[in-house]
């Protein structure tokens, strides 16, 4: 009778194989986990890239932004309050209001203080004002960059 041979790996290495992945993920996770502040930033920025980018279409369609009391909500439903759009989009401009990455509305302003309208985010603490993660974040972050 012959011996079959079989390719498998040992207890040992596979200890191995774990103790180095542990090794790993004990050097790695601290860095990845200290920036969810960072992560919630950038998706406020984009969300209010896509809020602008439908605005725009809004006064492209019919000639000027959602007055601040029509608020973003002109965006998904069409407004009931004076100026009423002419050219209203049939399914919108967005689907829903996206809310900022720590659970609040996003703000607008029309006219804003920044640029043409403000949209921006109260922060982490859903406060006007504050320093850090708290502060305010707007589009017009952007426009300041770019000075």
């Amino acid at each position: 009778m012959r011996k079959q041979k079989t390719n498998a790996f040992t207890l040992i290495e596979v200890m191995v194989v774990v103790v180095i992945l542990g090794i790993l993920a004990a050097i790695i996770v601290p860095k990845i986990m200290s920036r969810p502040d960072q992560a919630r930033l950038v998706k406020a920025q984009q969300d209010e890239m896509s809020i602008q980018n439908a605005l725009d279409l809004y006064k492209l369609d019919n000639g000027e932004y959602p007055t601040t009391d029509q608020g973003l909500q002109a965006l998904v439903t069409k407004p009931t309050v004076e100026p009423i759009p002419q050219d209203w989009k049939t399914d919108g401009y967005l689907k829903s209001l996206p809310k900022d990455p720590w659970g609040h509305q996003y703000q607008y302003l029309n006219p804003g203080e920044h640029s043409d309208v403000d949209i921006f985010s109260y922060g982490a603490d859903g406060k006007p004002g504050g320093v850090g993660y708290n502060a305010d974040i707007g589009n017009w972050a952007d426009e300041d960059s770019k000075q």
